[in-house]
């Protein structure tokens, strides 16, 4: 009779060999703060199902090292991911091949929207880097990037929460904003924002000044 020990085994040697590399921000995440990686999967997460059956060309505003993309990707027919960093873009392209549903594009929303339109945009972590001075231009380029009966999903630490992000989150993160902000900010092209509130993994609409992360949820077009 086989035992549980063969059996798995047997299982085991079924696996594809195929594996995937993480990148370079998440590879640093996964060696020295490894937990986090459990945050960042789910705000992503949720991104990907509020957009799944919701839409079917989705742009992403600032992919990073690309974590994120298959996730959304899995709900998604088409997601186009953008960002400023050549190297790094190629460098997805290059690992995340398997995903025959990604693109990844260089472009600076800036400078200007893209020529087409999308059924929904998200940017996760990347408001916060966009300087005041730019905002409202940055802002308006990416929704303009979405259709008049689209959406849009923003995700930003928490101004509230400042004073607990590491060094590096403290110097790079030049927009904070607390909720009350975002909401004023996003209501110059959303009629209607929602916001959420995150600790760690957990999505909540509790009191917004304790949440460490902000999420909103915007649509109907101005």
């Amino acid at each position: 009779m086989e035992d549980s020990q063969s059996l798995w085994l047997s299982i085991k040697d079924q696996l594809p060999e195929d594996r995937v590399t993480l990148g370079p921000a998440y590879s640093n995440t996964y060696r020295n703060d490894p937990k986090a990686i459990v945050f960042g999967a789910s705000r992503y997460k949720f991104v990907s199902k509020m957009l799944e059956r919701n839409a079917s060309s989705v742009l992403e505003v600032g992919c990073g090292d690309g974590f994120g993309a298959p996730i959304v990707a899995q709900g998604v027919s088409n997601l186009v991911c953008t960002d400023i960093d050549q190297k790094q873009l190629s460098d997805n392209q290059d690992r995340l091949s398997y995903c025959d549903n990604i693109e990844f594009l260089y472009h600076d929303f800036r400078e200007g929207s893209l020529s087409r339109n999308f059924d929904a945009v998200y940017f996760l972590d990347v408001l916060e880097h966009i300087y005041p001075s730019e905002c409202d231009t940055f802002l308006e380029n990416v929704f303009g990037s979405v259709s008049d009966d689209g959406c849009a999903i923003i995700g930003v630490p928490n101004k509230s929460a400042e004073s607990y992000g590491s060094k590096f989150s403290q110097l790079g993160h030049v927009n904070m904003m607390d909720a009350y902000q975002l909401t004023e900010r996003l209501k110059k092209h959303w009629k209607n924002v929602f916001i959420f509130g995150m600790n760690d993994e957990v999505l909540h609409t509790g009191f917004t000044p304790l949440c460490h992360y902000l999420i909103a949820v915007a649509s109907n077009k101005v």
